[in-house]
Order: C-alpha cells, then structure tokens, then sequence
C-alpha cells in the first residue's frame, strides 16, 4: 500500500491579523506570507466545508474583511 502523504505546511499567520483591512490588500498580505490560495467571500456565502492546506478564506462586507479563516 502506498504510503499516506504528508501536506505541505501552511504559513504561520494569524488570520485576525486580516480583519479590518480593505480585501486587496489582504490578499496581498496573504500572498506575500506565502498562502497559495485566497478566497474572498461574501456574507451569507454558501459553500463546501472542505479543508484545503495552504487556502485562507476572508468573509468580505463592502469592500472590508470581516472574517477571516483557514482552509
């Protein structure tokens, strides 16, 4: 049997760190400390509950990050 692999750490970065931003530049923050995937949402956004190593997730409200999460 193959064996499991192991997934790539995630930055270390505090998500709130990204609350009250405006959303571009939180991604550019976010992509700058090395998350390969921003995801900017939002609010009320229906989606999948999926893990997703290395994916940073921002609940975004008139142009401002107001919620901040990983996977």
């Amino acid at each position: 049997m193959a064996p499991i692999p192991t997934p790539p750490a995630q930055p270390h970065d505090d998500p709130e760190s990204y609350v009250g931003l405006d959303a571009e530049s939180a991604e550019s923050r976010a992509r700058g400390r090395g998350w390969t995937t921003v995801r900017a949402l939002p609010p009320g956004s229906i989606i999948t509950m999926e893990f997703v190593v290395g994916r940073l997730n921002f609940e975004v409200d008139a142009g401002t990050v107001v919620r901040c999460w990983l996977g």
